[in-house]
């Protein structure tokens, strides 16, 4: 009965010392015609560059949705920064610092303690989500709104009163104020406090490692900035995430409500203004001007009964006649002056 043999492939001495070469660092030996080195082509290309993934810290929201984040809360920057200096009545400016992903655990790592901590919800938005105010930015605007100058020398290391906190409430409405307005391109959400929290490590709105969308904000009043951070977790905004694209998103100011259009219609009819009314024009030499004395006339170039253009800020607004009304000289409007009409 033939019986066959498997024989195992044998290494020859040449094969033998490119392997131990190779082990030691130094350069193998080809003598083997089986052993060539690479090509020249193949030496010039570039070798395949290799990125690290963290399957602890999936990437589950996308670049081109992060810049979309990017660009509603540069908007909201922008319209709570003017919105805080009228309240302060100073400069203050808030841009975006980045917008990053990360774990709810390393979010909450990040926060000092204590701090000014707020968990938000915005329905129809399902969940929670997260906003901080440093303590570096929040005791310069207390002090600012109780009459001082807005530089905190002293930041004590202690949680907020309820004194303190009622005063921070007014800031935090106009920012979620700001933050419903740009977000409602998106979804009609409107965001609303439901907790405050000194230490931020006591709050769990999510698992530890759950993504969220970190969005940086900094707060620069007088010589004094800090940050403000607002943390939304992936779940919550995973149902508008097919909405957030740069090509397709943009802002949309809303429409002026009636009440608002009403509180400016009544503080511009507080204002006041200028009225000139032109009588004419007539040239005159400086030394007629030097010799003027007191009864002499000076001729114009209208009659006495012709219409007279009557200015607002230096523009034509009205023409009219000119007359007298319990003692006081007046202009009778009879219409509306053109722009480049001759005063």
């Amino acid at each position: 009965m033939p019986i066959s043999v498997v024989m195992a492939d044998i290494l020859d001495q040449n094969e033998v010392d490119a392997l131990l070469a190779s082990v030691e660092g130094a350069e193998p030996s080809f003598a083997d015609p089986a052993v060539a080195p690479p090509s020249p082509a193949a030496a010039s290309r570039p070798a395949a560059s290799a990125e690290r993934y963290d399957f602890k810290r999936p990437e589950r929201v996308s670049k081109d949705q992060i810049r979309a984040l990017f660009s509603i809360h540069e908007v909201f920057a922008r319209n709570f920064g003017a919105t805080l200096s009228g309240f302060l009545r100073t400069l203050v400016d808030v841009r975006v610092v980045g917008v990053e992903q990360l774990t709810y655990n390393e979010f909450i790592q990040s926060l000092p303690n204590p701090t000014c901590f707020m968990v938000l919800e915005a329905p129809p938005l399902e969940g929670q989500m997260c906003m901080e105010l440093s303590p570096l930015i929040v005791y310069p605007i207390i002090d600012r709104l109780l009459g001082g100058i807005g530089t905190a020398s002293f930041v004590p290391q202690r949680p907020l009163s309820s004194i303190e906190w009622r005063l921070i409430d007014r800031i935090v409405q106009r920012a979620l104020e700001h933050l419903s307005e740009v977000w409602r391109n998106l979804v009609a959400a409107e965001f609303g406090v439901v907790q405050t929290e000194s230490n931020p490590q006591l709050v769990h709105i999510v698992a530890p490692t759950e993504v969220v969308v970190f969005v940086t904000l900094e707060i620069k009043l007088g010589n004094t900035s800090d940050t403000m951070s607002l943390a939304i977790p992936f779940n919550t905004i995973e149902s508008v995430l097919s909405h957030l694209s740069t090509q397709s998103w943009f802002y949309k100011p809303k429409q002026a409500t009636d009440l608002q259009t009403q509180r400016v219609t009544r503080n511009l009819i507080k204002g006041s203004l200028n009225l000139v009314a032109y009588l004419g024009q007539s040239p005159i030499r400086l030394s007629e001007l030097r010799n003027l004395r007191p009864g002499d006339v000076i001729g114009l170039d209208k009659a006495a009964n012709a219409e007279l253009v009557l200015q607002i800020a230096g523009r034509n607004k009205f023409a009219g006649s000119i007359g007298q009304v319990r003692g006081h000289r007046a202009l009778q409007i009879s219409r509306e002056a053109q722009h480049d009409e001759t005063l």
